[in-house]
């Protein structure tokens, strides 16, 4: 099983075949509008006009699952990423990523490549507490942390990465490229 297996929703409920991307790296992200780690979008959307003549695509698929911090509807959110950030990469339907609702893509990638942490230091430990205080309601299937978790796919369809955001956009650029 692969990336390419899975079928999604763009943000007008169109059915996308992921195998649609076969060939291509991806970066597959669950964003939010309203999260401190909103300003991601900056350099994702430099690494997707950087890069993307050399393969990349970026797969943006907004989840308020995370303190109610993507409250919009898919064209609030469209609007919102455009107008702000400038982003030109893939925008999905808004998806659960979380609990008996979670999008089969996301338990998928978070079974290839499972949490492994934020990272060391007061700032992640804290971010650990409230993820887990947030995540409690998804008990056992609580696959994703945050907001902007970020999956790296090979141009085979295979899941080589997984990012918390808390991870520098420098590091997974690198990765990024040499995937290129």
């Amino acid at each position: 099983m692969t990336v390419y297996d899975f079928t999604v929703k763009d943000r007008k409920g169109n059915e996308v075949a992921l195998s649609d991307y076969q060939g291509k790296v991806l970066l597959i992200v669950n964003t939010a509008t309203g999260c401190g780690f909103t300003p991601h979008y900056e350099p994702l959307e430099a690494m997707y006009k950087e890069m993307k003549d050399q393969g990349l695509e970026i797969l943006d698929f907004p989840c308020n699952q995370f303190a109610n911090q993507a409250p919009g509807d898919a064209d609030e959110i469209h609007e919102f990423c455009t107008l702000k950030y400038g982003t030109e990469f893939p925008q999905f339907a808004k998806i659960d990523v979380n609990g008996d609702n979670a999008d089969p893509l996301y338990v998928y990638l978070a079974t290839e490549k499972p949490f492994a942490g934020f990272g060391k230091g007061l700032k992640f430990a804290a971010l650990n507490k409230f993820a887990n205080m947030n995540n409690k309601q998804f008990g056992e299937k609580a696959y994703i942390k945050w907001n902007f978790t970020k999956f790296l796919v090979d141009r085979n369809g295979n899941v080589v990465e997984r990012f918390e955001p808390t991870v520098d956009m420098e590091v997974v650029k690198a990765k990024v490229a040499e995937l290129l």
